[in-house]
């Protein structure tokens, strides 16, 4: 059965070929071909009989085979049409997968989560191409869809930037939304050749275990994340005149620096070297 597997390059190159499958490069796809991979995947995600796995760009297949031999239930969203034909294909053995041929960012995944597991927390694996992952990510916790976990392939260094501290230098706007809402856990960085088509970058697996209570309180969030994103969209310049800049935020100069005074922090920091906390502090006293 393991050589059947789209794990196995022969067989992902056998089915490419099968279809004359063409690479979309809007889609970003790269396919993994590593059972070893896919294995941690599973083990990182906790997929057990009892779950419901919402699977984000299932490709061809191959993660979603191993996804529905240890979950309960597999929904996989995938946005290109031309693979639709092909996941029917690989996933006819397994009968506990719904194909759904849906852009992820118009799915309206309260309402599958409701249906397919009354409302209790789901799971989420995905490998998500570079320039969708942050949306997709915020996407989900942002809407309030029950998630325990999303266990996603990334570009590594999207994955080094969602579990940095302050003060380093791939530090952000994106390190603080994860971390206000999931803890991040690396669970193995992946190279070129996991995949086919090789991408041109290395890659990385990172679980989201989402927080049972936020880390921080804050009076509005929607603040904090306009201060936050306000404070790295300039990096070099100082918090004070980078968020004096910025229109939507409304603070002036003088409130930036009395807050920062408030709370012991010299007039001249820079946002990359607040923490979490000291951002929902800030928030609160401009606010």
């Amino acid at each position: 059965m393991m050589n059947d597997k789209l794990s196995n390059p022969q067989k992902t190159i056998e089915i490419i070929k099968k279809y004359d499958f063409a690479f979309q490069k809007k889609y970003g796809q790269n396919f993994l071909i590593d059972a070893h991979v896919l294995d941690k995947i599973i083990a990182a995600a906790d997929v057990g009989p009892e779950d419901f796995v919402l699977e984000i760009g299932p490709g061809i297949g191959t993660m979603t085979q191993y996804l529905a031999e240890h979950a309960r239930e597999v929904a996989a969203v995938e946005i290109d049409t031309h693979l639709i034909p092909i996941l029917e294909d690989t996933l006819q053995d397994y009968d506990n997968v719904t194909i759904i041929n849906e852009d992820i960012l118009k799915l309206d995944m309260n309402a599958l989560a409701q249906e397919k597991n009354q409302g209790r927390p789901i799971k989420v694996v995905a490998n998500l191409p570079y320039y969708i992952t942050t949306p997709i990510i915020m996407g989900l916790f942002e809407s309030g869809v029950p998630v325990e976990n999303i266990t996603v392939m990334v570009q590594k260094e999207v994955a080094d930037r969602m579990q940095v501290g302050p003060g380093t230098k791939d530090y952000g706007a994106l390190s603080l939304a994860v971390q206000y809402y999931a803890e991040p856990y690396l669970v193995a960085n992946v190279p070129p050749n996991c995949f086919m088509p090789r991408p041109k970058v290395g890659s990385a697996v990172i679980r989201l275990t989402r927080h049972k209570e936020k880390p921080v309180q804050v009076k509005d969030e929607n603040f904090m994340f306009r201060l936050i994103r306000a404070s790295f969209n300039q990096r070099r310049k100082t918090l004070q005149n980078g968020l004096n800049n910025c229109a939507e935020l409304a603070v002036t100069k003088a409130q930036v620096v009395e807050a920062l005074e408030k709370m012991g922090l010299p007039a001249t920091v820079r946002g990359e070297k607040l923490t979490l906390e000291q951002f929902a502090q800030l928030s609160d006293l401009l606010s």
